[in-house]
């Protein structure tokens, strides 16, 4: 039933593009060999080496529709369904939502823009241009992680609930029911959301509300933002970040520091902390050299405090416009009982692997 469904929205799609031309399907497919000694495949730890096809180590691998249409007078609209892949099983990301990514409608006008659906938080929107790893390896970048609350799970403790509209525990990153607002002014654009909790006792369960500023001027980037997520109980999760990038001829230098802050239970608390350096250099028009560097750190009522750190190498050569190889490596040191196994206090990885965009 699942891949009906799924055929009739390309067979809806690939008639719209007939009828418009501003609507464009559009995907990324990133698949690598992987060797690891101390995870597993799924990048958990664990003792021993592991060998996997794996995917979505550069960028996600994902499939979308997107389309715009000009209304004239400085009007426009838009639309995005994007949906998770991973092609090393052929099976989506989340099995619960075909366009777990992205599913909205917008409108953009002379005084801003206003986007209404499932869409990525604003500290995803304001980490995008000055996380050091430009949000490469999703599913294992702490500031998408921790910072960007997409995957705070690790270890022996973690929120264990939903906060937000995302519908997952420990997973905040993406929220349905929002309503964003987008301005730009000269150099800054600045961000305010506001997130549905659509339940019936009050407004406040499972509502998020925040706001986020990015400044951009020559080479320099300044971005920030600040969101409080509720859950059921109205008990809030506050989380902040702030970062700056600056390009230096080929080089470029980024920075990130993230905090988040949540009442688990009436009187139990978490607390995390991110911070993240990088450097990248253009080696030659064709070749691009990525490092970073994670420092976590959680505290957690009831817990031994605990978190990890870890650097990442990308070397990515561009064999065209649309088609990049990569190699990729990665080492995780996990601190306090974070691994949650007592044999396994590092892991190593190094991967190879080929992103093509379409």
């Amino acid at each position: 039933m699942r891949d009906a469904c799924l055929f009739a929205v390309l067979l809806a799609s690939g008639g719209a593009c007939q009828a418009q031309t501003n609507t464009t399907l559009y995907g990324i497919a990133d698949l690598g060999l992987r060797s690891s000694s101390g995870l597993t495949a799924n990048n958990a730890p664990a003792p021993g080496p592991v060998s996997a096809v794996s995917s979505g180590v550069n960028r996600t691998s994902r499939w979308g529709i997107r389309g715009e249409e000009d209304l004239g007078g400085g009007w426009q609209t838009e639309f995005r369904l994007e949906g998770g892949l991973n092609l090393d099983t052929g099976a989506t990301a989340k099995s619960d939502k075909l366009f777990d990514r992205q599913a909205w409608v917008g409108v953009k006008t002379p005084y801003g823009a206003v986007y209404l659906g499932r869409q990525a938080n604003l500290l995803s929107d304001v980490l995008s241009p000055v996380d050091p790893l430009q949000l490469r390896y999703a599913s294992f970048n702490p500031n998408i992680n921790v910072n960007g609350l997409s995957n705070t799970a690790f270890g022996q403790h973690g929120f264990g609930q939903q906060y937000g509209t995302s519908g997952y525990a420990d997973n905040f990153y993406r929220l349905d029911n929002t309503v964003k607002y987008v301005a730009t002014v000269g150099p800054v654009v600045a961000r305010a959301a506001y997130s549905f909790g659509e339940t019936t006792n009050g407004l406040s369960p499972l509502s998020t509300e925040g706001a986020g500023l990015t400044y951009r001027e020559g080479g320099l980037v300044l971005s920030g933002a600040a969101m409080r997520f509720h859950n059921r109980d109205n008990l809030s999760l506050d989380a902040a970040t702030a970062g700056a990038a600056y390009q230096l001829g080929d080089w470029q230098f980024k920075g990130t520091l993230g905090y988040n802050h949540a009442d688990v239970a009436g009187n139990k608390q978490l607390q995390q902390r991110v911070a993240a350096a990088g450097v990248g250099r253009q080696l030659a028009s064709d070749l691009l050299l990525t490092t970073a560097y994670y420092h976590v750190r959680r505290v957690a009522t009831g817990f031994r405090d605990d978190g990890f750190d870890r650097f990442f190498a990308f070397l990515e050569k561009a064999l065209s416009p649309r088609t990049t190889a990569y190699l990729e490596f990665d080492n995780t040191v996990w601190r306090g009982d974070a691994s949650a196994q007592p044999n396994a206090s590092r892991g190593r990885a190094l991967t190879l692997g080929l992103m093509q965009k379409f």
